[in-house]
């Protein structure tokens, strides 16, 4: 029988985070450092792609948001309701570890954090993103993201498009 390369869960203050390196040292310290206290507050919500039982091979976190009705895109904001705001889930952090780089974990915490905003009973429009770089910007273009006309390194999907495919 063949196991799945990673299992994505629920992050857990006993698996082992001091091993995690990937390209970006802030993301790396937000692991180590600033993620249990996070979940503790409740101001995110982390989930960790394991190699093994204790191996963290990629992660991200979700929280909730809200995207400005003013700063959407002017054929995708007319479709809406006249609020002020739109509700929505935010990606804050996406990152693999150096090792399991070029194996698709990206795309699969993706399509993970996707999947969880689409099925949560809590209604939101999109998930969104802030982009660090253009390398990032990219990563999420390539996933379909759009980039909010006045700000290009945020970008989102509307989650009723996942909920079609």
């Amino acid at each position: 029988m063949n196991r799945a390369p990673f299992l994505i869960a629920p992050f857990d203050a006993s698996y082992d985070r001091a091993a995690f390196r990937s390209d970006s040292e802030p993301l790396n310290r937000y692991l180590r450092e600033q993620v249990t206290p996070d979940i503790r507050r409740r101001v995110t919500a982390c989930f960790v792609a394991l190699a093994d039982e204790q191996r963290i091979a990629g992660y991200y976190t979700l929280a909730s948001a809200s995207l400005l009705l003013a700063d959407l895109p002017t054929s995708i904001g007319k479709k809406l309701p006249r609020y002020p705001t739109v509700p929505a889930v935010r990606m804050g952090r996406l990152a693999v570890d150096q090792v399991f780089k070029g194996k698709g974990l990206g795309g699969a915490l993706l399509a993970d954090a996707l999947n969880r905003a689409v099925r949560s009973e809590i209604a939101a429009f999109a998930l969104i993103v802030d982009a660090k770089d253009e390398a990032a910007e990219a990563f999420y273009r390539h996933h379909s993201f759009i980039s909010l006309p006045d700000s290009p390194l945020t970008l989102f999907l509307p989650l009723a498009t996942i909920q079609r495919s």
